[in-house]
């Protein structure tokens, strides 16, 4: 895998980051610097660590990731895209979704980089036979997933503002958690992707 090849699959795992984090941010509406951290720390650390499990463990369970891993991602998206579009209908006091409480921001981690684990798969078939190898891979794929999250959030903080005043900001994040399950579906069920 080349430098330019390796660079455009981390953009690529990483855009599912990066739309949650604009959404989490338009939920924020200011720069609130400890969650938005704390999410871009977990969706680099664990789009970094997927790959790394999937390739230790692709001899062993590969058929099994593949069969299920996009269905994982998207009952657990769809789950919190639905929560999300409910709390959007309930009074301002009694909202739950919270991107600032922890277990969300691991629930969103963890969703968005289950399609990272057909990544570890194939680099086990391209060549990354030792562990060294992965290294330098790994910590570019989690580097730009945590940049790319840190700039969807300040986007959805700076523009999210415009959008709030027409739109539920859960509402829309809902809507964006949901698009991405479907995506993710989409693209197993029919593309074998």
């Amino acid at each position: 895998m080349s430098e330019l090849d390796l660079w455009l699959l981390a953009v690529g795992l990483a855009m599912d980051c990066f739309t949650v984090s604009i959404a989490s941010g338009i939920i924020l509406k200011r720069m609130e610097w400890k969650p938005i951290l704390l999410l871009a720390f977990f969706f680099g650390l664990f789009q970094a660590v997927m790959p790394l499990i999937s390739w230790s463990l692709f001899v062993h369970v590969s058929d099994l990731i593949q069969q299920f891993d996009h269905w994982i991602a998207f009952a657990m998206l769809l789950y919190i895209g639905i929560s999300m579009i409910r709390e959007a209908f309930t009074k301002e006091e009694e909202r739950h979704f919270d991107p600032r409480k922890l277990v969300v921001a691991l629930t969103l981690a963890v969703a968005t980089s289950i399609d990272a684990l057909a990544v570890g798969i194939s680099f086990a078939f391209t060549g990354y036979h030792h562990l060294a190898t992965l290294i330098y891979p790994l910590f570019v794929i989690g580097l730009v997933s945590f940049l790319l999250s840190l700039v969807g959030a300040w986007l959805g903080v700076s523009f999210g503002r415009s959008i709030t005043r027409k739109l539920r900001p859960e509402l829309l994040g809902g809507l964006i958690l949901i698009a991405i399950g479907c995506k993710i579906l989409i693209q197993h069920l029919y593309y074998g992707l």
